[in-house]
């Protein structure tokens, strides 16, 4: 049976504060808050700088049990080094305590700038390069800056599977080539929706699918209608039985690699006007996995946080 989550990108924003976080609310239960109100959150804070073994254990604990998190990879990898030497920057990342999430660990996404061009041979090295597991993460953090040795941050047993999905915003990785080399490493293509402003392709290429919702008609800022999110609800029960929609729209033609399942992970990203918890939670309502969440946008909860 496949597993679906469907949440936010990120949970800290002053307009969420009074509206979607009823008045009252503490700051500090914010998180506790929104991980009830929806089954999973994509940590953001990690895409603009390392955060440190204690945060990553403190919202593990300050969530409920089955509750998963995606963590966004460094912008400084993607965006600055823009994959060029980056083993140390990677070995400080998986140093800097992510896996301490445990089993609330879910996908790492790689997100790559508007104006970064597909190069097969260093997206090659990139992907080789990433863990696939908690070991091969532990092995690969012992390559981290001294500042980092120590810190606790890999001081997790176990040998749990580890995925990654990345997201694209040039037109030059429509190809053949990048959607096989994605199939090779099991490495979901993020489906984005940008208004039209970045590349939209629902290619399979991992036990997985990976979905960013930034706003259909305005970047950001606007809401998904009763009639997208049944699109959108339609997608992913046809993704979660492992095929894809009749007219999904693909590089590479014909049906994706065959499997009975795959587990989704939809994040909604159209945070500036506070659309973003509500449609995850209507989404949710619409797919029926909503029956256990203790919390609801914008009411005082009755379960103490």
């Amino acid at each position: 049976m496949s597993e679906i989550r469907i949440g936010i990108s990120g949970w800290r924003y002053g307009p969420w504060r009074k509206d979607f976080y009823p008045k009252g609310l503490r700051q500090d239960s914010e998180l506790a808050f929104a991980s009830r109100a929806v089954n999973s959150i994509e940590i953001n804070g990690s895409f603009y700088s390392l955060q440190t073994p204690e945060r990553y254990l403190g919202w593990r604990e300050e969530t409920p049990d089955g509750f998963v998190f995606s963590v966004k990879a460094p912008r400084y990898i993607t965006h600055v080094r823009r994959l060029k030497d980056i083993e140390a920057p990677v070995a400080n990342f998986f140093a800097s305590g992510p896996l301490l999430l445990g089993d609330k660990l879910g996908p790492f996404l790689w997100q790559f700038p508007p104006n970064m061009k597909f190069d097969e041979a260093r997206f090659a090295q990139f992907l080789a390069l990433l863990p696939r597991n908690r070991k091969a993460a532990r092995e690969c953090a012992q390559g981290c800056d001294e500042r980092l040795k120590g810190n606790g941050g890999t001081d997790i047993r176990g040998n749990a599977r580890l995925r990654h999905a990345v997201e694209i915003r040039h037109e030059s990785f429509l190809c053949e080539a990048f959607v096989k080399l994605l199939r090779k490493h099991r490495v979901a293509l993020v489906v984005a929706d940008s208004a039209g402003k970045w590349p939209y392709v629902e290619d399979v290429t991992a036990d997985f699918v990976y979905m960013r919702l930034h706003g259909d008609v305005e970047l950001y800022s606007s809401g998904y209608t009763a009639q997208a999110l049944r699109r959108w609800k339609q997608r992913i029960l046809r993704w979660s039985q492992g095929s894809q929609a009749d007219d999904a729209h693909t590089v590479l033609p014909g049906a994706p690699p065959k499997r009975a399942t795959r587990d989704i992970y939809c994040y909604f990203d159209n945070d500036q006007k506070v659309h973003a918890p509500y449609d995850a939670r209507r989404l949710l309502e619409k797919l029926k996995l909503d029956y256990d969440l203790l919390t609801e946008p914008g009411v005082e909860p009755e379960v103490e946080l």
